[in-house]
């Protein structure tokens, strides 16, 4: 294997990470805004609350896969990033990296399509919506804090 890496595809893709982080967030400020004031105005403030609760829950399941999956696809763009690699271990890497972004994809759709169906301003649509996006924010910085671990660790 390669003793050299380059490592300035994987720091622009921490760059796109950090810019898609702060969308999201603001995207979940601005969404956690409207679910309250549509819930208050509906005499039900409790199910915000609930809806944080349960988002907080299921985060806290999901948070070990996510660091892991996370980890995996630092890995394996550290090794791409090598030099000297032969056709056999690119053609290796692609494939494992068109598997991921067909896992990804898949958990995409699933979100989009559960929001789309759920009914207007209720706990299921607020939950799915909120954990939709803190998943999406803990993928980014679980991959950033990674990949910037795996590149301090290789300099």
């Amino acid at each position: 294997m390669a003793t050299g890496y380059d490592f300035r595809k994987l720091r622009r893709l921490i760059m796109i990470h950090t810019v898609v982080q702060i969308f999201f967030f603001v995207l979940l400020i601005f969404m956690a805004v409207n679910f309250q004031e549509t819930f208050r105005a509906k005499g039900m403030p409790q199910v915000f609350l609930n809806s944080i609760i349960a988002t907080v829950l299921i985060q806290l399941a999901i948070f070990y896969p996510i660091k892991k999956a996370a980890g995996r696809e630092v890995e394996r763009e550290i090794t791409a990033s090598a030099a000297g690699l032969t056709p056999e271990q690119l053609k290796e890497l692609r494939k494992k990296r068109v598997f991921s972004d067909f896992i990804k994809t898949s958990i995409f759709i699933f979100f989009f399509t559960f929001i789309a169906k759920a009914p207007p301003a209720t706990f299921v649509l607020s939950t799915t919506f909120f954990t939709f996006a803190v998943t999406a924010l803990t993928y980014f910085q679980c991959f950033n804090f990674a990949a910037r671990r795996a590149i301090r660790e290789r300099s």
